[in-house]
């Protein structure tokens, strides 16, 4: 049967003249994230061996990452006021921008360099990863987070198996460029995939939302009058510091230990392997709380982490055994560390409160930098994976202490 329809007149608006916005949901967000760790992680450990390389002692690469993560610490707490009213989408293109200017900074193989680099990766990173949460709390429910946040994990796991062994192969074989060139490429289709999804703020057809600026002294100060974003920061913090320890002294521990600079990458890689059990502790969080899983890994990553250090350069096979056990029990963090901070900030104070929640990712490069920079002076380098066990226990008894039962 025929049915008449008024003809639709060219000054009409009609949904099929603009392209709408594709629906945001756990798998877009997980999409961005794993491209995104594919360009970190080529130079996850290529950055630590590189400056090893032109500094020549693991104590001098110490120092240099103290440098740079009290310069990006500094900058991240400015990053919203900074960036002023841009909207989310320049702040999300200047970011991957800033990741592609760190790898030709990179490439140089000067110290100056890679200084630079270093301190571009990092503020790309911070810029992708601000924008990212604020894309996430306001298009994913919180009580669907338990379910979102491993998926996001557990999809960049194919990311992290691969890029640090291959960012070390391309290092190793072709020279300084080798990485830095296939980083420049994955962020240029990271940026593709990004204004191809066309993510929205509550249905518009482009992001409305903006980084909002805002007197950093006085958020940091809002930030610290509420215990449950105290304790999400230091969970967080805790995580990352086992991270950022495995990638930059992981490495340089087999290189002293006289093994080749690939069996670092390989060891890298092969940890990423575990981020998958992401998933696993997403769903065991949701049968017995997030609480649980965090107590369990922080308490396994502690031990795995003095066992590393007691091993170290005089038995690199146990160290490597070792750590990638604290791994898999940094992966179960990673899959609902997040959480607390996702469920404790409020609505209003999103944006604020994610710009100084993000500073976890500073902290742990730059603190124990420092500390493992005046230990290295005396100690051999094992000695930072038993102070790290010291500080991963302490996390987990906070965890432990102060948690709710029912998170």
């Amino acid at each position: 049967m025929l049915v008449w329809q008024p003809a639709t007149m060219p000054t009409d608006v009609t949904t099929s003249d603009f392209p709408l916005p594709r629906r945001a949901g756990a798998y877009t967000f997980a999409s961005l994230f794993a491209v995104e760790s594919f360009v970190r992680s080529l130079n996850s450990t290529v950055i630590s061996l590189q400056a090893y390389d032109i500094l020549g002692a693991a104590q001098k690469v110490s120092v240099l990452s103290t440098v740079v993560s009290l310069s990006v610490l500094s900058a991240t707490l400015l990053l919203p006021f900074l960036l002023g009213r841009m909207r989310r989408r320049w702040a999300y293109t200047l970011g991957v921008t800033m990741m592609m200017a760190a790898s030709l900074a990179l490439a140089s193989h000067v110290l100056a360099g890679q200084a630079l680099g270093m301190l571009l990766r990092n503020l790309g990173a911070a810029v992708l990863n601000i924008t990212l949460q604020l894309y996430i709390m306001e298009n994913i429910k919180r009580t669907d987070l338990a379910r979102s946040e491993p998926i996001r994990l557990s999809l960049s796991t194919a990311s992290w198996t691969i890029g640090p062994a291959l960012g070390v192969s391309l290092y190793v074989s072709y020279g300084p460029w080798g990485p830095q060139l296939l980083a420049v490429a994955a962020a240029a289709a990271l940026l593709v995939l990004f204004w191809w999804l066309r993510l929205s703020d509550n249905a518009g057809a482009l992001p409305a939302g903006n980084l909002e600026g805002f007197n950093p002294l006085v958020n940091v100060r809002r930030f610290l009058a509420q215990p449950r974003l105290r304790l999400a920061w230091l969970i967080a913090f805790g995580r990352s510091c086992f991270w950022t320890t495995f990638f930059i002294y992981g490495p340089l521990l087999l290189v002293e230990a006289g093994l080749d600079k690939r069996v670092g990458g390989y060891m890298i890689s092969g940890s990423q392997v575990l981020l998958f059990t992401a998933w696993f502790a997403g769903r065991f969080a949701r049968s017995h709380g997030v609480r649980a899983v965090l107590v369990v890994a922080f308490t396994v990553c502690a031990v795995a982490s003095l066992a590393a250090g007691l091993a170290g350069t005089a038995s690199p096979y146990v160290a490597i055994i070792c750590l990638l056990a604290g791994s898999v029990s940094a992966s179960a963090i990673d899959g609902v560390g997040g959480i607390p901070f996702l469920r404790s900030v409020r609505h209003h104070e999103r944006q604020k409160m994610a710009a100084v929640y993000r500073t976890y990712i500073d902290c742990s490069e730059l603190i124990p930098a420092f500390v493992f920079a005046i230990a290295l002076l005396w100690l051999p380098i094992g000695a930072v994976f038993i102070i790290l066990s010291g500080g991963l226990a302490a996390v987990g008894w906070f965890a432990w202490r102060y948690l709710p039962r029912s998170l």
